[in-house]
């Protein structure tokens, strides 16, 4: 018994890693182009108003889509399948080298957002029958780990290029080459999904299976209901990164290499940060895991996020930096633990579907919060910050009745 504990183990921290490697080299993709979208889709004749509804409408029908797809994978088990479609939408991203109109490009970013809604539910699912084996904050920090590697290396390819190619043509064919180059992590990631798949074709048997009392306990708790509360609302009232881009492209004080540079840093704290986080959510969770004590790590959004916004709308390239960093941190906490903690909470028969409505939350309210930012910007940067100051204070008492009702 105890062998066979010890196999499925590494096994589990195999495929995380697999997974890991897979994330990698699709955040070298989408990251690379998130990192860049707002200041492009102004060179290419966009409006804040426009990058801001642009961004929101990617993430809304990207996550709308995980409700779908969370539902009907855990119905029909078809894990991979949805992962390796969702995957399959990334091909957007390079082909945005080939059009040099706002619209197109508009349109090519919210396909590369449906296609991580159709994955993400799936792969999260899988990702969690492992590491429900190794520490679902673990687990989650390593693939985290892993996974912001990419999204470093995405934008960095850009400020490269920036600093060398952009000299010597105009400055959309600088973007569109770099654009071009995401063909190769392309080809990559297909020839990783195929060996991970068929070297783990049921990854829901690595997990141990529930206790007999709670073999059938297949219901979501009051607990889980105001979590997806929390996340919405600490959603709604976090900046995106395209308007912090779009607001130093207006303002002029560093170069199109360094906008993209700052991502990558952003980037690189979360990764490091989101391993951290997982950890302490693990110690939390063994001193009293039926309470869900790693939820205590959630504060941390709301307390970092409501800064975020005073220093990365500011016209000083010192407290933009600073705000750069603490946006980094809020993402480290959200892509480890937000996700870590849907698998606790949740039986492994309604997972996948609790992915999805989790995603869903994420989303409707990654939209809101974008269009409005987005409005807002053009309208008044200081009543923006405000707005967004104000909504992530209001996620703190949504926070105390959660974990009340989880006691």
């Amino acid at each position: 018994m105890i062998a066979n504990d010890t196999l499925k183990r590494k096994q589990a921290l195999q495929l995380i890693l697999l997974l890991g490697v897979i994330s990698f080299l699709g955040d070298i993709i989408y990251e690379g182009a998130r990192g860049v979208s707002g200041q492009y889709l102004q060179i290419l004749g966009a409006n804040a108003a426009a990058v801001g509804l642009i961004v929101g409408l990617g993430e809304f029908f990207g996550y709308l889509v995980r409700l779908a797809s969370g539902f009907f994978a855990g119905r029909t088990k078809s894990y991979w399948l949805f992962a390796s479609v969702g995957y399959g939408f990334l091909v957007s991203v390079p082909l945005i080298s080939l059009s040099g109109t706002w619209q197109i490009v508009a349109i090519l970013l919210v396909l590369e957002r449906i296609g991580k809604g159709i994955r993400a539910p799936a792969r999260d699912t899988i990702a969690s029958h492992a590491a429900k084996r190794v520490g679902t904050g673990y687990g989650f920090g390593i693939a985290e780990l892993l996974d912001q590697i990419g999204a470093v290396g995405g934008p960095l390819i850009f400020a490269f290029i920036f600093s060398g190619v952009a000299g010597s043509v105009n400055i959309i064919s600088a973007y569109q080459y770099g654009y071009s180059l995401f063909w190769i992590p392309f080809a990559l990631l297909v020839l990783m999904l195929i060996f991970t798949y068929r070297k783990f074709p049921k990854p829901e048997a690595l997990e141990e299976l529930p206790s007999e009392e709670n073999a059938h306990d297949d219901r979501f708790s009051k607990t889980f209901w105001l979590y997806v509360l929390f996340v919405f609302v600490t959603t709604a009232g976090f900046v995106s990164f395209a308007l912090v881009g779009f607001h130093l492209k207006r303002l002029d004080i560093v170069s199109d290499a360094a906008i993209a540079l700052f991502y990558a840093v952003a980037m690189g704290i979360d990764a490091i940060f989101g391993l951290a986080a997982g950890r302490v959510y693990d110690r939390f969770q063994t001193i009293a895991k039926r309470n869900n004590y790693g939820l205590f790590v959630l504060l941390v959004i709301p307390i970092l996020a409501v800064f975020v916004p005073f220093f990365v709308f500011s016209s000083t390239l010192t407290l933009i930096v600073f705000g750069v960093v603490l946006f980094g941190l809020v993402v480290g906490v959200q892509e480890t633990i937000l996700k870590a903690a849907v698998a606790d909470m949740t039986p492994p028969k309604k997972r996948s579907s609790a992915y999805g409505i989790f995603s869903v939350s994420f989303g409707l309210a990654f939209f809101i919060g974008s269009a409005l930012a987005g409005l807002l910007y053009d309208y008044s940067i200081g009543v923006l910050v405000a707005f967004l100051a104000t909504i992530e204070l209001l996620a703190i008492p949504i926070f105390y009745k959660m974990m009340k009702a989880n006691q």
